[in-house]
């Protein structure tokens, strides 16, 4: 399964956020979206979900023109930066409705084997994003969309949730943006610069450098597909 964003164009008020944009995303790939705060990537997923309306965009699924909204597919999901499920929401409760088995969950999050019965909005924000994030993932759609997963999260989890999110990869789709560009870049096949409403595909992080998204000698870790 392949899904294509071109010529996306979104204006709020008199100022323009996004024109010229092209993404591309595959099964079995990784796609990092990287830019400023305020560069528009949040909107950008919501415009290829459907849930933000674009002055134009066109959208192609499979190299098909795609009709309608993303979302109303019924193949793809979306996490957005806030928390996404009820806080009065007990976690066995969402695990049930969402038919996931709560050990393979504390197989990745071992940590977390005594909230089964606990409430979400007892959760810390980073806990919680954790729970909602696997969620996420473990849907059986062919695109997952993921908004700053990484979000309050500990060192160790983000690990976790890295490889998780490599081993997802096998039967989706995934396009993920985050701040903590690094995890993102580390697990990424292939990357995205949002500038001045405009994508640029990345093939060598020297071009993040020249572009002043990244202070020279900042990157630590190498972009490689898994």
């Amino acid at each position: 399964m392949t899904i294509e964003l071109d010529s996306v164009e979104l204006n709020f008020k008199n100022r323009r956020i996004l024109y010229g944009v092209y993404l591309k995303a595959e099964t079995g790939s990784i796609v990092g979206l990287l830019g400023r705060n305020g560069s528009g990537k949040s909107c950008l997923l919501q415009i290829l979900f459907g849930s933000l309306q674009a002055k134009y965009k066109f959208i192609k699924r499979n190299g098909k023109p795609l009709l309608k909204p993303l979302y109303a597919e019924g193949k793809s999901v979306y996490l957005p930066q806030h928390d996404l499920a009820p806080g009065q929401l007990k976690i066995s409760t969402l695990f049930k409705l969402l038919r996931l088995d709560w050990n393979t969950f504390v197989d990745y999050f071992e940590n977390f084997s005594h909230y089964y019965n606990s409430k979400l909005q007892t959760l810390s924000g980073g806990e919680r994003r954790v729970v909602e994030t696997y969620v996420v993932l473990k849907q059986q759609s062919a695109i997952i969309l993921l908004d700053e997963p990484f979000s309050n999260i500990a060192p160790l989890y983000v690990e976790k949730m890295k490889q998780l999110i490599v081993a997802e990869k096998q039967t989706k789709a995934i396009i993920i943006t985050d701040h903590y560009y690094q995890d993102v870049i580390d697990i990424c096949d292939t990357l995205y610069l949002l500038r001045n409403g405009c994508t640029k595909k990345i093939d060598d992080i020297k071009e993040l450098e020249d572009s002043h998204y990244l202070h020279t000698g900042t990157f630590k870790t190498k972009k490689g597909g898994h």
